[in-house]
């Protein structure tokens, strides 16, 4: 299923749909970031997705890098609160999402890296070589909120 991301754009289609999900900042022990480049896009970004009615939001982010990456993590932290309604995700099935995400920060504990059918590759970027790569602004946004170091968590 194709998807379209749209940020701040007029010519966005309305939202037909909430969801609540969840991201998270996977880091290595050399402080690089776990990133998937996204089957459905080509874009770079963090694991994460939509949280299950049963679930709670660390629980969401845990099992979405499982699912996703392979990796089993454990939530560290918090980096922020994503809830911009300028962002809308369109895919080929006919839903417009607005998107309620958060974003943890998170190590790894076991597991092993591998792909799944949402990603085409899969690897841990140096933060210097983030610029390089072709990544939303949503997801720029909580990587930037992430190396910042920030005191408190990002609130938007």
């Amino acid at each position: 299923m194709a998807r379209t991301e749209y940020y701040d754009d007029p010519h966005a289609p309305a939202p037909n749909s909430m969801v609540v999900a969840a991201s998270a900042v996977v880091t290595d022990d050399q402080g690089r970031i776990l990133l998937q480049r996204r089957r459905d896009n080509g874009l770079w970004a963090l694991p994460g997705g939509g949280m299950g009615l049963g679930e709670s939001l660390p629980g969401a982010a845990v099992r979405e890098v499982k699912e996703e990456t392979g990796l089993d993590v454990e939530i560290t932290g918090l980096v922020g609160t994503y809830t911009d309604p300028r962002h809308i995700i369109e895919y080929s099935d006919g839903e417009v999402r607005r998107q309620f995400n958060v974003c943890f920060t998170a190590r790894v504990v076991g597991g092993a890296p591998a792909l799944s059918d949402e990603s085409t590759e899969l690897r841990f970027v140096a933060p210097g070589e983030l610029d390089a790569l072709p990544v939303h602004h949503t997801q720029r946004l909580r990587l930037r909120h992430f190396l910042e170091r920030r005191d408190v968590p990002y609130l938007g």
